[in-house]
This record gives structure tokens, sequence and C-alpha cells, in this order.
């Protein structure tokens, strides 16, 4: 439960673009509604995404984080409102038209959304083939060579996603996320299923094309210390809504009851109420008796 004082949804600009011009936001979304049938995900959000920084966006599953990102690059449409690149509409362009906007974009999906029978090679050139960047067979395999160094992975050209680790197939789809040079990578959940030392890695790499590419990227995540060590900025999202919007430090010291539980792994009050309220047990359950022999 949000206590009265802690309904207010924090005030500002949205770092400056959702309301008219600026060269320094490369996305806009102005006052997005996305709804699922009656379910309002996403309500009346108007954001501007700098260029060349690292936004990471947090919050509880199910508060609509990767559904933003999704709108970012029009792999969902909005519901009501607008989206933009560059200060160009996209929200409302046909698939034929999406597909050259989203060239300029790399999507690091959750579970790394390999394909299974291709190779790493074939994997990392399967963009840059489909949008005709390059024919020639020798220049393709030297942007996979160039791609996996960057990622640490170069000489995995020929191995299959099944003979690779979850952290080494996540740094794989990394290398897939940038082959066409994208100008925006977009992550969901990167550090998800990994051990805190390759989950660390995935945070280097983040930090390392962020500096070395100098692109715009988004991070979604629920894993506060990947959040605390690569953001320049954290939104936090709840209810549909905008709560907390700042730097690390702003974050750690924000003063709304939700961004405090959620950054520290704190289960709410009333949640834990309805935790510790006696009940019957089903008898549908199982004891530890019925074990027992």
């Amino acid at each position: 439960m949000v206590r009265k004082e802690d309904q207010r949804v924090e005030k500002g600009d949205a770092r400056g673009g959702a309301q008219g011009r600026d060269d320094n936001n490369i996305i806009v979304v102005k006052n997005l509604t996305k709804s699922f049938g009656d379910n309002v995900v996403l309500d009346n959000i108007s954001l501007a995404i700098e260029k060349g920084k690292t936004t990471v966006v947090i919050g509880p599953s199910g508060c609509g984080k990767t559904v933003l990102i999704k709108n970012f690059i029009v792999l969902l449409r909005p519901s009501v409102g607008e989206v933009y690149f560059k200060e160009r509409r996209i929200d409302n362009l046909p698939e034929s038209e999406l597909n050259e906007i989203r060239t300029h974009y790399g999507f690091l999906f959750q579970a790394g959304a390999l394909f299974d029978s291709l190779s790493v090679g074939e994997n990392i050139m399967f963009p840059i083939v489909q949008h005709s960047r390059v024919t020639k067979r020798e220049r393709l395999e030297e942007i996979v060579r160039a791609k996996l160094a960057m990622v640490g992975l170069e000489g995995f050209q020929n191995y299959y996603p099944a003979k690779l680790s979850g952290g080494q197939r996540k740094r794989v789809a990394l290398a897939r996320a940038i082959a066409l040079n994208p100008e925006v990578i977009l992550y969901d959940e990167p550090t998800t299923g990994l051990d805190p030392i390759r989950a660390d890695i995935i945070n280097e790499l983040i930090l390392r094309l962020q500096r070395e590419l100098g692109e715009t990227t988004v991070v979604v995540t629920h894993d506060m210390k990947s959040a605390y060590k690569v953001a320049d900025r954290i939104i936090m999202l709840y209810d549909g809504k905008i709560i907390a919007d700042g730097d690390a430090d702003h974050i750690r010291n924000h003063p709304h009851s939700v961004v405090q539980h959620f950054i520290h792994g704190q289960v709410s009050e009333a949640d834990l109420a309805v935790l510790r309220a006696s009940g019957a047990i089903s008898k549908a359950q199982f004891l530890p008796r019925d074990f027992e022999e």
C-alpha cells in the first residue's frame, strides 16, 4: 500500500524533452499510455532520453519497464500518445518505414533470443544481411570478429548457442545487437539469470560500449547493483507512472516509501501484514508429515 503522502508523482521536466525541442534528446515520448484490454500498464508518461547517456529503468515486476522500451522502438504501439526518434514521430509509421528506423537501435532481449540453428557468427551476421549493409563474406567475417572482440568472445564464431554458458549467450546477443553500429542500445534485464561475477561482466560491457561507441543506452533492470554501476540517470516506474527520476544518489535518498522498499529489497508493512495473517491451510496443500513413512 502506498502512503497518501507518497501518492504524488515526482514533478519536473522529464529531462527537458517531452515538451518542445531539445537537440540533446534522442528519444521522446509524449503522454504515452499503453493498455492491454482493461489493464493500463503505462499511464500518461512523458519522458525524454538524453543522447549519449545511460538511462536505467527500474521497478517491480509487471510495472511496464519492458513495455516502455518496446514502445521506444515501436515493437509495441501506444494506445494513446506519441513516440519520437531524433525529432521524427515514429509510432504512426508503417512497418516498412519502421524497419529502417530500427536499424538505428540495438535490442538485447532478456533471454538473448539467439537462433539455435545458427552459429555464433551467423547470428551476428543475420541483421547485417537482413538489412543489406554488407554482402561480401570476407567483410561479414571481419565485422563478426570485431563485434565478438568487443564482448570478449573473439574465436567463438563457429560455436552454437547450445554449447555456450548463459553469460556467453548474453554476450553473443549483445554482439548481435551492436552489429549495425546502432545509435541506441536497449537492454532488457541484461543480468537476469547470471551469477554475480558474470552479471558484472555484462555491466562492464555496458560501460565499455557506451564509453567507446558513445551510443545512447537504456537498461531495464531490477538489479540495483547493476543500476547504480552503469546509470547516469535512474527512472523508477510504479503503478504505470514515473515516481522517481534522478542520479544514483537521488534514488538512494528518495523520500518515497515505495522507492526505498524497492531499492532495499524490503516488503512493505501492508504486504507483511497479509503474509503474517493467520488462516487455515488448504487441504490440497502437502505438509511435512505427508512425506513421513
